[in-house]
Protein backbone atom coordinates (compact mmCIF):
# COMPACT_ATOMS: atom_id res chain seq x y z
CA UNK A 1 0.00 0.00 0.00
CA UNK A 2 1.45 3.62 -1.19
CA UNK A 3 1.82 6.51 1.45
CA UNK A 4 3.18 9.79 0.87
CA UNK A 5 6.60 10.07 2.59
CA UNK A 6 5.13 8.93 5.92
CA UNK A 7 1.90 11.02 5.30
CA UNK A 8 -1.94 9.37 5.48
CA UNK A 9 -2.58 12.01 2.17
CA UNK A 10 -1.19 13.00 -0.95
CA UNK A 11 0.41 16.54 0.33
CA UNK A 12 1.34 19.26 -1.93
CA UNK A 13 5.09 19.14 -0.72
CA UNK A 14 5.23 15.87 -1.92
CA UNK A 15 3.51 16.52 -5.13
CA UNK A 16 6.33 19.10 -6.10
CA UNK A 17 9.22 17.38 -5.21
CA UNK A 18 7.31 14.18 -7.65
CA UNK A 19 7.21 16.69 -10.57
CA UNK A 20 9.98 19.07 -10.31
CA UNK A 21 12.71 16.56 -8.43
CA UNK A 22 13.17 19.31 -5.79
CA UNK A 23 11.58 21.46 -2.80
CA UNK A 24 9.32 24.62 -4.60
CA UNK A 25 8.65 27.56 -2.29
CA UNK A 26 5.68 29.60 -2.72
CA UNK A 27 6.31 33.37 -3.46
CA UNK A 28 2.95 35.26 -1.86
CA UNK A 29 2.15 38.18 -4.58
CA UNK A 30 -0.16 41.16 -4.71
CA UNK A 31 -1.15 41.91 -8.24
CA UNK A 32 -2.75 45.68 -7.09
CA UNK A 33 -6.05 44.10 -7.84
CA UNK A 34 -9.35 44.42 -5.90
CA UNK A 35 -12.37 42.40 -5.74
CA UNK A 36 -16.10 42.56 -7.22
CA UNK A 37 -17.34 42.12 -3.44
CA UNK A 38 -15.76 45.32 -2.77
CA UNK A 39 -15.77 47.61 -5.46
CA UNK A 40 -19.44 48.02 -5.28
CA UNK A 41 -20.05 45.39 -8.38
CA UNK A 42 -21.57 43.24 -6.27
CA UNK A 43 -20.70 44.60 -2.69
CA UNK A 44 -18.51 46.88 -1.01
CA UNK A 45 -17.52 45.03 2.37
CA UNK A 46 -15.88 41.95 1.10
CA UNK A 47 -16.50 38.39 2.21
CA UNK A 48 -17.86 38.27 5.89
CA UNK A 49 -14.48 36.63 6.90
CA UNK A 50 -12.15 38.41 4.87
CA UNK A 51 -8.97 40.66 6.47
CA UNK A 52 -8.68 44.47 4.61
CA UNK A 53 -5.50 42.04 3.48
CA UNK A 54 -8.01 40.83 0.86
CA UNK A 55 -6.57 36.83 1.96
CA UNK A 56 -3.04 38.73 1.08
CA UNK A 57 -1.71 39.81 4.56
CA UNK A 58 1.77 37.55 3.96
CA UNK A 59 1.62 38.78 0.14
CA UNK A 60 4.02 41.06 -0.58
CA UNK A 61 3.99 44.68 -1.16
CA UNK A 62 1.61 45.58 -4.27
CA UNK A 63 3.72 49.00 -4.54
CA UNK A 64 6.85 46.88 -6.01
CA UNK A 65 6.93 45.26 -9.35
CA UNK A 66 5.66 41.88 -9.55
CA UNK A 67 9.89 40.42 -10.45
CA UNK A 68 11.29 42.84 -7.19
CA UNK A 69 8.41 40.77 -5.37
CA UNK A 70 9.85 37.72 -6.35
CA UNK A 71 13.11 39.02 -5.75
CA UNK A 72 12.99 39.57 -2.53
CA UNK A 73 10.92 36.44 -1.12
CA UNK A 74 13.61 34.24 -3.16
CA UNK A 75 16.32 36.12 -1.73
CA UNK A 76 14.90 35.93 2.33
CA UNK A 77 13.72 31.99 1.62
CA UNK A 78 17.14 31.10 -0.37
CA UNK A 79 19.13 32.47 3.15
CA UNK A 80 16.93 30.32 5.27
CA UNK A 81 16.45 27.30 3.32
CA UNK A 82 18.93 27.39 0.71
CA UNK A 83 15.69 27.49 -2.39
CA UNK A 84 16.17 28.03 -5.85
CA UNK A 85 13.09 27.17 -7.47
CA UNK A 86 9.50 28.76 -6.25
CA UNK A 87 5.97 29.30 -7.46
CA UNK A 88 4.32 32.74 -7.96
CA UNK A 89 1.55 32.96 -6.15
CA UNK A 90 -0.92 35.74 -6.77
CA UNK A 91 -2.94 36.00 -3.78
CA UNK A 92 -3.90 39.01 -2.32
CA UNK A 93 -7.62 39.65 -3.52
CA UNK A 94 -9.11 38.48 -7.07
CA UNK A 95 -6.54 37.74 -9.41
CA UNK A 96 -8.45 38.05 -12.51
CA UNK A 97 -10.12 40.74 -11.99
CA UNK A 98 -8.29 43.22 -14.13
CA UNK A 99 -8.36 43.69 -18.03
CA UNK A 100 -6.95 41.26 -20.04
CA UNK A 101 -3.66 43.63 -20.95
CA UNK A 102 -2.92 43.74 -17.85
CA UNK A 103 -3.25 40.06 -16.10
CA UNK A 104 -1.09 39.56 -19.28
CA UNK A 105 2.03 41.85 -18.18
CA UNK A 106 2.41 40.19 -14.53
CA UNK A 107 1.64 37.18 -15.39
CA UNK A 108 4.22 37.05 -18.42
CA UNK A 109 6.33 39.14 -16.08
CA UNK A 110 6.46 36.14 -13.18
CA UNK A 111 6.39 33.20 -15.45
CA UNK A 112 8.94 34.45 -17.27
CA UNK A 113 11.00 34.59 -14.19
CA UNK A 114 13.99 32.61 -13.90
CA UNK A 115 13.53 31.51 -10.82
CA UNK A 116 10.09 30.79 -11.13
CA UNK A 117 8.56 26.75 -11.87
CA UNK A 118 5.26 27.18 -11.55
CA UNK A 119 2.14 30.22 -11.43
CA UNK A 120 -0.68 30.03 -9.43
CA UNK A 121 -3.65 31.93 -9.37
CA UNK A 122 -6.21 32.89 -6.79
CA UNK A 123 -9.53 33.99 -7.94
CA UNK A 124 -12.82 33.78 -7.88
CA UNK A 125 -15.10 31.45 -10.79
CA UNK A 126 -17.67 34.32 -11.26
CA UNK A 127 -13.89 36.43 -12.66
CA UNK A 128 -12.71 34.24 -15.67
CA UNK A 129 -14.12 35.85 -18.87
CA UNK A 130 -12.91 34.11 -21.98
CA UNK A 131 -10.20 36.41 -22.82
CA UNK A 132 -8.99 35.50 -19.67
CA UNK A 133 -9.32 31.84 -19.87
CA UNK A 134 -7.57 32.15 -23.11
CA UNK A 135 -4.86 33.93 -21.51
CA UNK A 136 -3.94 30.95 -18.50
CA UNK A 137 -4.08 28.62 -21.67
CA UNK A 138 -1.45 30.22 -23.32
CA UNK A 139 0.66 30.75 -20.26
CA UNK A 140 0.47 27.48 -19.23
CA UNK A 141 2.09 26.55 -23.05
CA UNK A 142 4.91 27.79 -21.09
CA UNK A 143 5.43 26.45 -17.32
CA UNK A 144 2.22 25.30 -15.57
CA UNK A 145 -0.38 27.78 -14.44
CA UNK A 146 -3.06 26.06 -11.45
CA UNK A 147 -6.18 28.33 -10.58
CA UNK A 148 -7.39 28.76 -7.10
CA UNK A 149 -10.87 29.07 -7.01
CA UNK A 150 -12.67 29.98 -3.58
CA UNK A 151 -15.88 28.25 -3.22
CA UNK A 152 -16.03 27.79 0.80
CA UNK A 153 -19.19 25.47 0.70
CA UNK A 154 -21.58 23.91 -1.43
CA UNK A 155 -24.43 24.66 0.47
CA UNK A 156 -26.27 27.79 -0.53
CA UNK A 157 -27.97 28.86 2.29
CA UNK A 158 -23.81 28.98 4.19
CA UNK A 159 -22.70 31.08 1.39
CA UNK A 160 -25.46 34.14 1.48
CA UNK A 161 -23.77 33.99 4.76
CA UNK A 162 -20.65 34.86 3.74
CA UNK A 163 -21.72 37.42 0.96
CA UNK A 164 -19.75 34.42 -1.49
CA UNK A 165 -21.34 36.51 -4.10
CA UNK A 166 -22.04 33.48 -6.68
CA UNK A 167 -24.15 30.37 -7.04
CA UNK A 168 -22.56 26.75 -7.28
CA UNK A 169 -23.63 26.68 -11.20
CA UNK A 170 -21.01 28.96 -11.42
CA UNK A 171 -18.28 26.95 -9.55
CA UNK A 172 -19.29 24.19 -12.18
CA UNK A 173 -19.00 26.24 -15.29
CA UNK A 174 -15.36 27.85 -14.36
CA UNK A 175 -14.39 24.15 -13.53
CA UNK A 176 -15.84 22.69 -17.06
CA UNK A 177 -13.96 25.59 -18.61
CA UNK A 178 -10.48 25.26 -16.95
CA UNK A 179 -10.47 21.58 -17.64
CA UNK A 180 -11.01 22.28 -21.59
CA UNK A 181 -7.84 24.16 -21.10
CA UNK A 182 -6.00 21.64 -19.58
CA UNK A 183 -5.73 24.02 -16.67
CA UNK A 184 -5.46 22.51 -12.49
CA UNK A 185 -7.92 23.94 -10.22
CA UNK A 186 -7.46 24.02 -7.39
CA UNK A 187 -10.25 24.65 -4.68
CA UNK A 188 -10.89 26.94 -1.53
CA UNK A 189 -13.18 25.21 1.37
CA UNK A 190 -13.34 26.78 4.82
CA UNK A 191 -13.93 24.15 7.93
CA UNK A 192 -16.09 25.46 10.67
CA UNK A 193 -18.15 28.17 9.25
CA UNK A 194 -21.02 29.00 10.97
CA UNK A 195 -24.26 27.37 10.70
CA UNK A 196 -22.64 23.66 8.92
CA UNK A 197 -22.51 20.36 11.01
CA UNK A 198 -20.32 17.83 9.86
CA UNK A 199 -22.35 16.47 7.75
CA UNK A 200 -22.65 19.42 5.55
CA UNK A 201 -18.39 19.98 5.48
CA UNK A 202 -18.01 16.25 4.57
CA UNK A 203 -21.19 16.54 1.58
CA UNK A 204 -19.26 19.32 0.38
CA UNK A 205 -15.55 16.69 0.17
CA UNK A 206 -17.84 14.72 -1.66
CA UNK A 207 -19.28 17.39 -3.89
CA UNK A 208 -15.41 18.16 -5.12
CA UNK A 209 -14.47 14.52 -5.46
CA UNK A 210 -16.82 14.03 -8.73
CA UNK A 211 -15.57 17.77 -10.12
CA UNK A 212 -12.42 17.74 -12.11
CA UNK A 213 -9.99 19.44 -9.77
CA UNK A 214 -7.02 18.35 -8.73
CA UNK A 215 -5.99 20.15 -5.60
CA UNK A 216 -7.65 21.19 -2.64
CA UNK A 217 -7.30 24.04 0.39
CA UNK A 218 -8.49 22.96 4.04
CA UNK A 219 -8.86 26.17 5.59
CA UNK A 220 -9.79 26.58 9.39
CA UNK A 221 -11.90 29.17 9.79
CA UNK A 222 -10.18 31.80 10.98
CA UNK A 223 -11.81 35.37 13.09
CA UNK A 224 -10.29 37.98 12.15
CA UNK A 225 -9.65 41.95 13.45
CA UNK A 226 -11.69 44.36 11.37
CA UNK A 227 -14.16 41.52 9.92
CA UNK A 228 -18.44 41.04 9.99
CA UNK A 229 -17.27 37.99 11.01
CA UNK A 230 -15.32 39.33 14.33
CA UNK A 231 -18.38 41.03 15.49
CA UNK A 232 -20.48 38.01 14.37
CA UNK A 233 -18.38 36.38 16.91
CA UNK A 234 -17.86 38.77 19.62
CA UNK A 235 -22.05 39.10 19.30
CA UNK A 236 -21.99 35.05 20.78
CA UNK A 237 -23.46 33.90 17.18
CA UNK A 238 -21.37 31.18 16.98
CA UNK A 239 -18.18 29.35 18.51
CA UNK A 240 -15.02 28.27 16.79
CA UNK A 241 -13.50 24.97 16.62
CA UNK A 242 -11.26 23.32 19.75
CA UNK A 243 -7.75 22.05 18.14
CA UNK A 244 -9.19 18.30 18.54
CA UNK A 245 -12.66 18.84 17.00
CA UNK A 246 -10.66 20.72 13.86
CA UNK A 247 -8.47 17.53 13.80
CA UNK A 248 -11.75 15.55 13.55
CA UNK A 249 -12.83 17.03 11.34
CA UNK A 250 -9.73 17.45 8.61
CA UNK A 251 -9.05 13.51 9.84
CA UNK A 252 -12.88 12.79 8.12
CA UNK A 253 -11.93 15.07 4.95
CA UNK A 254 -9.14 13.16 3.89
CA UNK A 255 -10.90 9.75 4.93
CA UNK A 256 -13.52 11.26 2.69
CA UNK A 257 -11.53 12.93 -0.04
CA UNK A 258 -10.32 10.75 -3.31
CA UNK A 259 -6.97 10.30 -3.16
CA UNK A 260 -5.57 11.52 -6.15
CA UNK A 261 -6.78 15.00 -5.12
CA UNK A 262 -3.66 17.04 -3.83
CA UNK A 263 -3.95 18.40 -0.54
CA UNK A 264 -2.29 22.22 -0.34
CA UNK A 265 -3.41 22.98 2.85
CA UNK A 266 -4.66 21.27 6.05
CA UNK A 267 -4.73 24.56 8.67
CA UNK A 268 -3.86 27.96 8.54
CA UNK A 269 -1.74 30.66 10.08
CA UNK A 270 -3.92 34.15 10.50
CA UNK A 271 -1.79 37.27 11.09
CA UNK A 272 -0.79 37.08 14.48
CA UNK A 273 -1.73 40.86 14.98
CA UNK A 274 -5.77 40.38 13.59
CA UNK A 275 -5.62 36.73 14.90
CA UNK A 276 -8.63 36.85 17.56
CA UNK A 277 -9.69 33.11 17.64
CA UNK A 278 -9.08 30.68 16.93
CA UNK A 279 -5.51 31.06 18.77
CA UNK A 280 -4.19 27.97 18.81
CA UNK A 281 -3.92 27.95 15.37
CA UNK A 282 -1.26 30.51 15.37
CA UNK A 283 0.98 27.22 16.49
CA UNK A 284 0.91 25.66 12.76
CA UNK A 285 3.85 23.06 13.74
CA UNK A 286 1.99 21.76 16.47
CA UNK A 287 -0.81 21.33 15.06
CA UNK A 288 0.15 19.86 11.63
CA UNK A 289 2.47 17.37 13.93
CA UNK A 290 -1.35 16.34 15.92
CA UNK A 291 -2.63 15.47 13.00
CA UNK A 292 -0.10 12.90 11.11
CA UNK A 293 -0.03 11.43 15.19
CA UNK A 294 -3.85 11.50 15.30
CA UNK A 295 -4.18 10.10 11.91
CA UNK A 296 -1.90 6.94 12.76
CA UNK A 297 -3.59 6.29 16.11
CA UNK A 298 -7.03 6.10 14.11
CA UNK A 299 -5.42 4.62 10.89
CA UNK A 300 -6.93 6.96 8.91
CA UNK A 301 -5.56 6.57 5.27
CA UNK A 302 -8.16 7.71 2.82
CA UNK A 303 -10.77 6.11 4.10
CA UNK A 304 -8.32 2.90 4.10
CA UNK A 305 -6.24 1.26 6.58
CA UNK A 306 -2.99 4.03 7.63
CA UNK A 307 0.03 1.68 7.34
CA UNK A 308 4.12 2.62 7.34
CA UNK A 309 5.45 1.03 4.49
Amino acid sequence: MKNWNGKPYYSFDYMLKERFSEKIYKTALNGGMTCPNRDGTLGTRGCIFCSQGGSGDFAGDRRDSITLQIDKQAAKLSQKRKASAFIAYFQAYTNTYAPAEYLKKIYTEAIRHPLVAAVSIGTRPDCLGPEVLDLLEELNRIKPVWVELGLQTIHEQTAEYIRRGYPLSCFEDAVKALHQRNLEVIVHTILGLPGESRKDILETMEYLNRQKIQGIKLQLLHVLKGTDLAQDYLDGKFSVYSMEEYLDTVIDCLEHLSPDIVIHRLTGDGPKDLLIAPLWSSKKRTVLNALHHECKMRGAYQGRLYKED
